[in-house]
């Protein structure tokens, strides 16, 4: 059985390289076999041997990435959809966009993760008000010195702010790479 996620390429947003195609930017990370590119669409492909990954080849420390997807359709139970910036090391920076897949019928949720050097526990988990995997849509991380925004469709979803200032670390130090994948969490 296999099990595909469509990413549209040709407006996807890192900087202000809006118009760049997928090469000049990003690269497969493993499984190169189960990326189809049709024009500007990137589909990844999920089967029993494997997911698929790919990553930006170059690493920002502010900004606001914007990736197009359209998930998986039917019983994605298991399948686990990344969208997340994140640095190197044991004490990374990191913030998460997974999409949990579901059994027929149910809601698709969208869960968000902070990683602030090498800590997350920061999940929280939201139910989408549409179907992710009829049309596609736009998720974004907007980040600052002040704040991270995940949005969903232009809308936020999400905010953390800075509270340094109260003793708790912000991610705000390290250089972070653009990275999405689709892969198998039934025995995670």
């Amino acid at each position: 059985m296999s099990k595909m996620l469509g990413v549209f390429v040709g407006p996807l947003l890192v900087g202000l390289a809006a118009s760049a195609k997928f090469d000049e930017l990003f690269q497969p990370s493993w499984a190169m076999d189960h990326f189809i590119h049709e024009g500007e669409l990137l589909k990844l492909k999920l089967d029993n041997y494997s997911g698929a990954g790919f990553g930006s080849k170059s690493k920002y420390m502010f900004g606001k990435v914007t990736i197009l997807l359209k998930l998986v359709e039917g019983d994605s139970a298991g399948t686990v959809t990344a969208f997340y910036m994140s640095s190197d090391g044991p004490t990374h920076n990191e913030f998460d966009f997974e999409f949990l897949g579901n059994t027929t019928g149910e809601p698709y949720s969208v869960q968000t993760n902070v990683y602030v050097n090498g800590v997350g526990n920061r999940e929280q988990r939201l139910n989408l008000w549409f179907d992710p995997t009829k049309d596609f849509h736009t998720y974004s991380i907007f980040w600052n010195q002040r704040q991270v925004v995940f949005l969903v469709d232009e809308t936020p979803i999400r905010v953390h702010t800075n509270l340094e200032h109260k003793g708790i670390p912000f991610p705000k130090d390290q250089a972070m790479g653009v990275y999405s994948s689709i892969w198998n969490a039934d025995d995670w």
